[in-house]
Parts: structure tokens; sequence; C-alpha cells
């Protein structure tokens, strides 16, 4: 009878290690602050406006006068 109930317990301690949450994360998963900062700036938005730019006037060229026929 004792067999019987100590692989039960061992069942049911098994069972519950199976159904736990795992909490533990590999060190490259934990968070950086120094990364964290970095995403910020990335994200946050630019304060820099930028203005239209104006296209420079091109020189107009010469008109040239129109030709006539003359007889």
């Amino acid at each position: 009878m004792k067999r019987i109930y100590a692989a039960l317990a061992v069942a049911m301690s098994a069972g519950s290690v199976l159904i736990a949450p795992a909490h533990a994360a590999p060190p490259t998963v934990t968070p950086s602050p120094g990364y964290d900062a970095r995403l910020q700036e990335q994200r946050a938005p630019a304060t820099v406006v930028y203005e239209p730019v104006v296209p420079a006037q091109r020189p107009v060229a010469p008109h040239h006068p129109k030709r006539t026929h003359t007889r």
C-alpha cells in the first residue's frame, strides 16, 4: 500500500511541475536599461520641423523677335 501512495505522490508532483508556468528566462531575454532607452529615443516623435523649400527662380531667356517675311 505504501508503494501505491509513494507512486501517487511522485506522479502528482511531476504533474504539478508540468502544469506550472516557467518563470526563468535566458540572459539574452532579460531587459537591458540601455537598450530600452535607445528604443525610446528611436520611437520618440521628431521635434525638428522642416519648412518647405521654395524652388529657385530660373532666369528667363530673352525673347527673340518674330521674323516677318517682307516682299
